[in-house]
């Protein structure tokens, strides 16, 4: 499955669902808290900025914000919100594409990274994070914890989300270490289902440090959450800062 295909006119259209799920003030709000934050006055580069669902409210709270975006259709999108000047967007593959300037931070959001489905690329993005950056810039991931443990033996899926209308599920190759989410919509008072899939390339926390060190950073801080949460083992995900040295 190419990205760019996965993330077309019809995924761009359903992607915003203002006020719920993602895109609900107690998710967005610590999000963007912490971002603005980090930001420390400086600019930011959100990475696969999709239809701006952050980097929108973060460049109303003042901080200048550019992104980087391979699906056209998703930046369509958000050119109905946004235009140009107010949200300068790069079209290209997060891991390579060059963005003007210099920032203060980059973050990825929502598991973006693991749409990068080798090691290389992973690593690649790191390395590109760090040539946006300023001496002492920040790199922002947030990603979620593989679920292997919850896979029964002999099994390769796991449901992670259930509710009326809708259940998400995964399907775990742990060889080449990959996954495909599932996510099943059921239509009211339709015996037909709508189906969205998305491959992803899962990494475990150690790694990711790996990634940073190899680019040059160092980890400076992970919480389970944007709130600061403490990150324990059973974190279902993380929120994790990486800085480069500050120069001098």
């Amino acid at each position: 499955m190419d990205q760019e295909q996965i993330w077309n006119d019809a995924a761009a259209r359903r992607y915003d669902t203002p006020g719920t799920g993602m895109f609900a003030p107690e998710v967005l709000g610590p999000t963007v808290d912490r971002l603005a934050e980090l930001a420390e006055g400086g600019r930011a580069l959100e990475f696969a900025v999709g239809t701006g669902r952050v980097a929108l409210p973060l460049a109303a709270r003042g901080v200048p914000v550019t992104g980087i975006e391979l699906s056209r259709p998703m930046v369509a999108q958000l050119r109905t919100k946004a235009d140009e000047a107010a949200l300068p967007v790069v079209v290209g593959d997060m891991a390579t594409a060059r963005a003007p300037g210099t920032y203060t931070l980059v973050y990825l959001v929502y598991n973006t990274i693991s749409n990068l489905l080798t090691q290389d690329e992973q690593v690649a993005c790191f390395r590109n994070a760090a040539r946006h950056l300023a001496p002492g810039g920040r790199f922002v991931i947030e990603l979620g914890v593989p679920e292997l443990r919850a896979l029964p033996p002999g099994r390769r899926a796991i449901v992670w989300h259930d509710e009326p209308g809708y259940i998400g599920l995964d399907t775990y190759d742990v060889v080449r270490q990959h996954l495909v989410s599932h996510h099943v919509r059921f239509e009211d008072g339709s015996e037909e289902a709508r189906l969205f899939r998305s491959p992803h390339r899962y990494i475990w926390p150690s790694e990711l440090d790996l990634m940073g060190r190899l680019a040059g950073f160092t980890l400076a801080s992970r919480h389970a959450d944007w709130s600061g949460t403490r990150f324990t083992e059973d974190s279902p995900s993380h929120v994790s800062v990486y800085r480069l040295p500050v120069a001098g």
